[in-house]
C-alpha cells in the first residue's frame, strides 16, 4: 500500500514553507522540509548498463538508491612534502548515478582526479558528450604531481548517462581499462597502522579500512538538499570525510567538510584552532538548494590529535551560527 501520497494539505504547507524561504536572507535559508518521498531504485538492467559502459562493477547503496563506481588513479605515485602517500588517502575519483525523486530522469555525478594537463581535454570531452562541468579545484597543498579535481554532471536516463560518461573518459587515464592491473593487497593495512578503537571513540563514528588508510565518511542527515530534482545524499557527494594515512604517532589527515554558507567561517576557525590547514573552500555542485560549500583541509601529527580536530569541525555542523554570515552588514 502506498503511504507517501502527497495530499492537498501537504501541498499547501510545502508551498507556504517555500514561499517563506524565498523571503529570507540567504544566510537564514536552511534545508526546506518537504513531504516524505522515496527516490526510485536503480534497476538491475540499469546497473548492468553502467557496468557494461565502464567495464567495471560498482556498488549499490539501496538506502540512498545510488550506484557508484570507484575510479582511483592507481597510475600515479603521489607524495606530500616529499613523503609517499597511498592513492586511497584522497586520490580516488568516482562516478555515481541516481534518479530524480519523481523518477522522470536521472543524474550522473562524478569527481575526477586529474593532472593539470588532463583538465581541459576532459572538459572538451564532457561537453562533446552532452555533460557539464560543475567545479574544478584543488584538494591538497604540497602534493607531487599537482592534482586537480573536476566535478562532472548531467541529466538523462541511466543508460544514456552511463554511455555519455564512458565516452567522456574513454581516452583518459580515468577509464578503468586504462588503469594498471590492481596490485596485491598491502601486508599492513589501516587496521594495523592505527588504533582504530581510539579514533572511533573520538570521532564517534566507525570508519572503513581502505588499504593502508582509514577513512570516515559522514552524511548530512540534518539536511534535505535537492539538485535538479535529485536528493543529494552521502554516496552521491554530499558528505564530510576524513582520511588517515601514515602511522598512529605520525599520521596525515585530509578531508572535506560539507557546509551551509552560514557554517563556513565557524568551521574554518575551528580547524585552525586545532592546527589543521585549510586548503580550499568551494562548491562541488550546481543548482543545489540549499547551496552547499565544501572545505578541504590537511594536517600531520598524532592521529588522535588530528581526529580531535576533525570531531570539533563536525560539532559545528547543524548548529546556529554565533553571528550572521561573515559578521558583516551588506
Amino acid at each position: 500500500m502506498e503511504t507517501n501520497k502527497f495530499t492537498r494539505r501537504q501541498a499547501l504547507q510545502a508551498t507556504a514553507v517555500i514561499g517563506t524561504a524565498l523571503l529570507l536572507p540567504i544566510d537564514k535559508v536552511k534545508a526546506i522540509t518537504l513531504p516524505p518521498s522515496k527516490t526510485p531504485p536503480i534497476t538491475a538492467d540499469e546497473i548492468a548498463a553502467i557496468d557494461a559502459a565502464l567495464g567495471k562493477k560498482g556498488s549499490y547503496k539501496e538506502a540512498e538508491s545510488v550506484y557508484t563506481t570507484p575510479l582511483p588513479r592507481n597510475d600515479l605515485k603521489m607524495k606530500i612534502k616529499g613523503v609517499p602517500i597511498p592513492i586511497p588517502f584522497g586520490f580516488g575519483g568516482w562516478v555515481s548515478f541516481k534518479k530524480t525523486v519523481d523518477g522522470k530522469s536521472a543524474m550522473v555525478m562524478s569527481d575526477t582526479v586529474l593532472q593539470m594537463e588532463e583538465v581541459n581535454p576532459l572538459i572538451s570531452a564532457a561537453h562533446a558528450n552532452g555533460l557539464e562541468i560543475a567545479a574544478i579545484h584543488n584538494h591538497f597543498f604540497y602534493e607531487e604531481p599537482r592534482i586537480f579535481y573536476m566535478h562532472i554532471h548531467g541529466m538523462g536516463t541511466v543508460a544514456e548517462l552511463a554511455k555519455k560518461y564512458a565516452d567522456t573518459i574513454r581516452d583518459s587515464k580515468l577509464f578503468p581499462a586504462n588503469q594498471p592491473a590492481p596490485s596485491a593487497p598491502p601486508a599492513v593495512t589501516g587496521k594495523e597502522n592505527f588504533d582504530i578503537p581510539a579514533l572511533d571513540a573520538i570521532v564517534k563514528y566507525t570508519g572503513t579500512v581502505n588499504g593502508p588508510t582509514y577513512k570516515y565518511t559522514i552524511g548530512r542527515a540534518d539536511l534535505k538538499v535537492i539538485a535538479m530534482g535529485v536528493e543529494m545524499t552521502t554516496n552521491i557527494g554530499l558528505n564530510t570525510w576524513a582520511s588517515f594515512a601514515g602511522k598512529q604517532d605520525d599520521a596525515h589527515i585530509a578531508g572535506d567538510v560539507a557546509m551551509l554558507q552560514s557554517e563556513v567561517n565557524t568551521v574554518i576557525k575551528t580547524l585552525r584552532a586545532h592546527n589543521l590547514e585549510v586548503v580550499a573552500v568551494h562548491n562541488h555542485m550546481l543548482g543545489d538548494d540549499p547551496h552547499m560549500i565544501f572545505l578541504h583541509y590537511y594536517g600531520r601529527g598524532k592521529a588522535t590529535d588530528l581526529a580531535q580536530g576533525f570531531r570539533a569541525a563536525l560539532d559545528v555542523l547543524g548548529k546556529k551560527p554565533e553571528k550572521p554570515m561573515g559578521g558583516m552588514k551588506m
